[in-house]
């Protein structure tokens, strides 16, 4: 399945590169089909070399070639982003869609021709592995079919979900910045095996695959994971006793506490203006 003529990558960084090697690797466009732009000589030359795809400094030049542009700069870069994009929109052909955190899909549109489709997207850092959580939403002007061709677009990077645009501070509380809570996890739990007498590497590598293992479960399942957690634990056994502590000590609510404060924090940034510091093209909330 291909999710357009061509695409092109506005910004090939970290996040950019994710997309092009999605893409590439589950053929949703060849070589052909695929335009970079980035303002490093040295980014440019090492993504024309790795994946063989056309790679610009001009960002009017690479849209006029696309269907397609994913605008993955940092929120600080993308007033210029645009103003370099615009002359190049053709509202009837294009659609851009936008990976800034916290720049409103009305920003994007003023800044563009009357009427162009716009759609805007919370990729996670999981993107750099194929595994991104994505949150989107479409502007005034985009239509279904736009949103299914954007879907198609982060499904190569791994798995997305629609929502109102009036949530995307909430899945950057969660997805966004999800991911350093998990890493926490990972860590506490590696220390927990490491203090229990098991080595650094394969604490470490228990602890990770744990977390990976449950994730994929209730992915795969769609089961609560209330339930998938009644058939880990038995009465009176091991894993009773540690989520007795888990409680007691209230890591629930301290998780809760943390996406409502992402959420919060990420609403405020938004407010601030587009000099938001909170999120780049890399992926980071």
């Amino acid at each position: 399945m291909k999710v357009a003529e061509r695409v092109a990558v506005i910004g090939a960084g970290a996040m950019g590169e994710a997309f092009i090697r999605g893409l590439l690797r589950g053929g949703f466009v060849n070589r052909e089909q695929l335009v970079a732009t980035d303002k490093s000589n040295e980014r440019r030359a090492h993504v024309e070399q790795s994946y063989g795809i056309l790679v610009t400094l001009d960002n009017a030049e690479a849209l006029r070639t696309a269907d397609t542009a994913v605008v993955a700069v940092k929120p600080q870069n993308i007033v210029e982003a645009l103003r370099e994009l615009a002359p190049a929109v053709e509202p009837q052909r294009h659609l851009i869609i936008s990976i800034a955190a916290g720049v409103p899909t009305s920003t994007i549109e003023r800044r563009l021709p009357p009427g162009t489709p716009v759609v805007r997207a919370m990729p996670n850092i999981a993107a750099l592995v194929g595994q991104a959580a994505t949150a989107l939403c479409k502007g005034t002007f985009a239509q279904d079919a736009h949103l299914q061709r954007a879907l198609g677009i982060f499904e190569a990077i791994g798995r997305a979900v629609v929502v109102g645009e009036a949530l995307m501070d909430a899945v950057t509380g969660l997805s966004g910045s999800g991911p350093a809570y998990a890493y926490l996890m990972i860590e506490a739990l590696a220390d927990g095996g490491v203090a229990a007498g098991l080595s650094r590497e394969a604490a470490m590598f228990l602890a990770a695959q744990t977390l990976a293992g449950a994730a994929r479960m209730v992915l795969d399942t769609g089961r609560h994971p209330a339930e998938l957690r009644n058939w880990v634990t038995s009465p009176a056994g091991t894993t009773a006793a540690g989520l007795t502590v888990l409680e007691s000590r209230g890591v629930r609510g301290a998780l809760m506490e943390a996406v409502l404060a992402g959420t919060r924090r990420s609403r405020e940034l938004g407010e601030a203006g587009l000099q938001h510091p909170a999120a780049s093209g890399s992926g980071g909330a």
